[in-house]
């Protein structure tokens, strides 16, 4: 879809591996901060399967703001396009953010386009449907030599906006997608030889899910509970937790009693809308690791392969959880506990050395689950899933490193400043109450300024709010809470709920 015309599927692959060969000599200008003209084009395209209206996609578009802080860099130039125009005050709350950069200079290398469609489609799609935006977003590239994409995920749908844009993409190529699927993720961590919960997958069918447990249950009779998961979902919507306490039998009738009432993450979906997607996408069910353990932990770690083929390990995190049956992701909490954060980040990087050899380029994530039978005993580390794309955890942490310029050791899992202090973080996406449908981010400012709440410069601690056209119809936003210690970030974090909570004011007529 969206081909340039006259252009076939294998003449399309070969135009893309020939563009992406450029991201090569341009890695010196996107690994870091540098004073080299450069086009940075951004569209932050959901192009995934998760349930949300227009205005929430225009929100998680709205979450690669914090790209703006790379200009910062004096002669780079950013078209960024979003599905709806963003509030002007918003843009300029970001560039106000800027360190030793006047925001009017930054303003005059800024380009903001939309195609002005808020409906829940991918913003890629959008734009390949208008020849004309295409136009103008090329005609804002300089220097085609000297720029490139950067979007949320990469599909067929954003190799084809690179080929008719002309320039690479700094992502995977999307022959790489089956990596990124729940099924291509175990098969990873087998050939890893990194620990990983039983299952089965590569699963077509609803009974297909019913004959793998019946085998799982066979080779662990004191399983307690199994998640069933579709190849292809985000923060925890695909996935259903199928209940096997207290069961009598396991054979396939009463193993599929219990399948057919399994808690959807998801809670509008019904067992049939379910049975359907799983037969269109397949999938994947095993054991939900941590049941009865005396604490069960989230993590995630972060990476990036670089055109040059170097695996780096960016930074670890801990996810907040939240949904039915805690499966959705909320936010998250900046580094993770150095307890199990360099036991991941090995078994990450295995991974990363697979995925590098299959000629994977650019940012992506691993989940853990990390559970232990008490206070004093050892981490059991369970690698979950491969996302391979940017996520939840991403803004934050750029957010962080562009603001301060710090970098994250993975050793010792700190993130330290220049000045030499320590940085941590707590995150979140859903900050949501009605009552907040009454803020303007005209107001949140104010609040934030009058409150204290405002990231400053110089302890370099404080609030970045994000998601916020998603105030006004969601009363929903997020924001990045920063201090110099875990429980800093924790209490500013607390602090900005509470005042929102306090001087939120909306009467629903």
């Amino acid at each position: 879809m969206g081909l340039p015309s006259g252009v076939s599927a294998e003449r399309a692959a070969a135009q893309f591996d020939q563009l992406q060969r450029k991201l090569v000599p341009l890695w010196e200008l996107i690994e870091s901060f540098n004073q080299q003209e450069q086009t940075i084009v951004v569209v932050p395209s959901m192009s995934v399967d998760v349930t949300v209206t227009g205005l929430e996609a225009q929100g998680y578009e709205e979450r690669f703001l914090f790209l703006l802080l790379l200009l910062a860099q004096p002669r780079a130039r950013m078209i960024y396009v979003t599905s709806q125009a963003i509030h002007p005050s918003v843009i300029e709350y970001y560039l106000d953010l800027l360190s030793g950069v006047i925001p009017s200079h930054a303003m005059r290398r800024l380009t903001l386009l939309s195609p002005y469609d808020d409906s829940p489609r991918p913003l890629s799609l959008k734009l390949l449907e208008r020849p004309r935006l295409l136009e103008r977003i090329e005609a804002g590239i300089q220097d085609k030599e000297r720029a490139h994409l950067v979007c949320y995920n990469t599909t067929f749908l954003e190799r084809n906006l690179t080929l008719r844009l002309g320039i690479p993409l700094y992502g995977a190529d999307p022959r790489h997608l089956p990596f990124g699927t729940k099924s291509g993720c175990r098969r990873l961590f087998a050939e890893a030889g990194i620990n990983h919960p039983l299952g089965s997958d590569n699963l077509t069918s609803i009974d297909e899910v019913v004959s793998a447990l019946v085998q799982m249950r066979a080779q662990r009779p004191s399983m307690k509970q199994a998640i069933v998961k579709l190849n292809e979902g985000v923060s925890g919507e695909g996935n259903a937790t199928v209940d096997l306490s207290n069961l009598d039998k396991s054979g396939d009738a009463a193993i599929f009693d219990r399948v057919r009432a399994m808690r959807f993450e998801l809670g509008k979906v019904s067992f049939d809308e379910y049975a359907a997607k799983f037969r269109a996408r397949g999938g994947i069910v095993e054991e939900r690791v941590g049941i009865g353990a005396k604490e069960v932990r989230s993590p995630s770690v972060q990476l990036r392969i670089t055109p040059l083929g170097k695996v780096e390990l960016l930074s670890t995190h801990d996810q907040m959880l939240g949904g039915p049956s805690g499966q959705s992701y909320l936010g998250c909490i900046f580094p993770a506990d150095p307890a199990y954060a360099t036991a991941i980040t090995h078994d990450a990087a295995k991974v990363g050395d697979l995925l590098r050899d299959a000629g994977v380029i650019g940012r992506f994530a691993l989940d853990f689950v990390v559970t232990r039978a008490q206070d004093t005993a050892s981490w059991q580390t369970y690698a979950i899933e491969i996302n391979l794309r940017k996520g939840g955890t991403t803004h934050p942490f750029l957010t962080l490193q562009f603001l301060t310029g710090g970098h994250y050791d993975p050793e010792s899992a700190t993130f330290i400043a220049p000045n030499g202090h320590k940085k941590f973080l707590v995150a979140s996406d859903h900050l949501e109450s009605p009552r907040y449908r009454g803020f303007t981010p005209d107001d949140l400012f104010d609040l934030a300024v009058r409150r204290g709440l405002h990231f400053g410069q110089v302890r370099q601690t404080g609030v970045v709010f994000h998601m916020l056209s998603a105030l006004g119809s969601a009363g929903r936003l997020g924001l990045t809470a920063v201090g110099n210690s875990p429980e800093e970030a924790q209490s500013i974090f607390g602090e900005a709920k509470c005042v929102l909570d306090e001087e939120a004011r909306f009467n629903e007529l």
